[in-house]
Parts: structure tokens; sequence; C-alpha cells
């Protein structure tokens, strides 16, 4: 599907159109977006914006790397935007040209939407050029990234608090797929805050320099970002090492418990083996109260040890 808006100080604001129609009368600036193009419309790029082949070709592939590529007569970029939802990255193409700017992406996506809805709602157009519509689209695709990285990072801080005492492994697996997630965040992020560096240092891109200070902000805002997923991944990494020291903590308690009671059944395991030997000639076997004599030297010497090992604190 191919979206056009363009504009002109004669006609006004005008969606709606047709490719043919940005050729048969002046426009001051237009915006074509190709969202899910057929193959059929992916030939209009070269045959009727006339651009060149590897950039269309970059659109064409996979998931490219943000980057920015000068052309004799238009600019291309690649930008990343975020599926809130699923993490998912989805690329977004961008030819900047003389008053005119084309998007291109295989699917669906928010961030441009609201591009187009402000861009369509904007009272003053003659303010208005491609270099403010690419700026919009940034803006957004920016935007959308500071709900994912606050919805992670109340998700860590549910994880510390555990409210609904999760048990540890439960909490370890959550933790893991934040991490994941903070990742995937970080490989987007980064890239494009580099990106963005570049736009602001380009001396080709004349209408960047004219907004400095509004792509300036844009910059800013990774920055923060990038700043934000790299705390929380500190954080669920401290969270990781505290429920690791209180696993390992409880496991040593656990074979303490375990040693006292081993060591306290010593004694009596070795007076029992004694007097299990079954040897016809033992003294002890003849005399009328051995058996309760036995008890309570066993008894004696087990609540003698417990005594000891409580006062030692072991119990504690």
């Amino acid at each position: 599907m191919i979206q056009v808006m363009a504009y002109s100080k004669e006609n006004g604001l005008k969606e709606g159109l047709s490719v043919d129609d940005l050729h048969n009368q002046h426009w001051d600036w237009y915006w074509v977006d190709f969202e899910a193009p057929t193959e059929d419309e992916v030939k209009r790029l070269e045959s009727d914006f006339h651009f060149h082949p590897l950039a269309v070709e970059d659109c064409l592939h996979g998931l490219q790397r943000p980057k920015l590529d000068y052309y004799d007569d238009h600019t291309f970029l690649v930008i990343h935007s975020v599926d809130s939802r699923t993490l998912e990255r989805k690329e977004v193409d961008i030819f900047l040209g003389e008053c005119s700017i084309v998007t291109f992406h295989k699917e669906k996506n928010g961030p441009l939407d609201q591009a187009h809805n402000i861009v369509k709602r904007t009272r003053d157009f003659t303010q208005v050029d491609e270099y403010y519509i690419f700026h919009q689209i940034l803006d957004k695709v920016v935007d959308n990234y500071f709900p994912i990285i606050y919805n992670i990072e109340d998700h860590i801080n549910d994880i510390e608090d555990n409210t609904k005492n999760l048990s540890m492994e439960t909490l370890l697996e959550q933790l893991f797929d934040r991490r994941g997630e903070l990742l995937t965040l970080r490989q987007t992020v980064h890239p494009m805050r580099d990106l963005l560096y570049r736009i602001l240092n380009s001396h080709h891109l004349d209408g960047v320099f004219e907004r400095r200070e509004y792509f300036a902000d844009i910059h800013d805002h990774l920055i923060k970002v990038a700043d934000m997923i790299l705390s929380n991944r500190e954080m669920t990494q401290d969270i990781r090492d505290s429920y690791m020291s209180l696993n390992s903590h409880e496991t040593n308690r656990t074979m303490q418990v375990l040693t006292v009671i081993s060591v306290i059944f010593m004694p009596l395991t070795f007076i029992v083996g004694v007097y299990g030997m079954n040897f016809q000639h033992m003294p002890e076997l003849g005399f009328q109260y051995s058996y309760l004599i036995v008890w309570i030297i066993m008894i004696g010497v087990a609540a003698g040890m417990f005594f000891w090992f409580k006062n030692k604190g072991w119990f504690d």
C-alpha cells in the first residue's frame, strides 16, 4: 500500500493522492509511505523516484543495521523501531530528497502513524518540509522506546519485591527474561544513538543543521534510554547475585544442620555397633540393667552434644 501526502501553497494539504499525481503539478513537499508494498509497488522506487539500486536492495533485504548513506540526489537512512509487545525490531527505510521524503516498511508501524497524524494536524504548513517530517518520525520512534524500558523496569522491581511470594526458580527465570529483553533493546538503541550522532555531524543535511536543537534533543533521549538500559542491567545483576547468595546461604544452613545431626548420631551409632556384634563373651550382655544403662548413656551423649552445639549458635 502506498500513501501519499503532499502540500503546496496553491492547493494546501492533500492526501489520498497517487504517485502519478506528484508529477502532474508542483508541490512544496510530499511524503510517500510504502507500507507492506507489493512487488509492483516496490518497482516504483526505481521507476518513479529513481532511487539508487543499492538503497532499494537494502529495503528488500532483512534487518539492516541503522545507517546513513549519501547518493547524488537523495540520502538513504535505515532506522529501527521496536514492537512494544514482542520487542521485535522493525526496520524503517527513509529516502530524503529535495522537498520529498519517502518511507518504506514491510508492516504497519505505530510511530510512523503517530508522525503522520502530527503532520496532518499541523496548523502552519509553511513551517513543514521534508526535514520536519523526518524529525517527527525519528522523535516518535525514539519516544516509543521509553514505555518499553519503563515496563521492563516495573517488572524488575516486582521481581525484587516478590510480593507474590514466587519461588526462587521462577524469580530467576523471570529475571533472565528481563535481562534478555534489555539486551535486545540495547542492540537497537546503541546503533540508533550512533546514527543520530552521525546525522547531527553531517555536512550534507542542511535541514538538520537548521533544526539542530530538535535533533540533538532526540540524541539526548537515546543517551537517556541507553543509560536506563545499563542501569537496569546492573540492577538485574545485583538481584541475581543477591538471590544466588541467599540460595547459597540457605544451602549452607541446611548442610550445617544435617552435619550437626550426623555428628550427634556418630557416637550413638558407635555404641549400637559395638553392642550389636553378638560376640559370645561380652560381660555387659549378662548384666541385668545393661540395656537401660546403654539408653541412658546414648540419651546423655545426644543431649550433651545438642546443648553444646546450641550454645555454639549452630541452631540459630
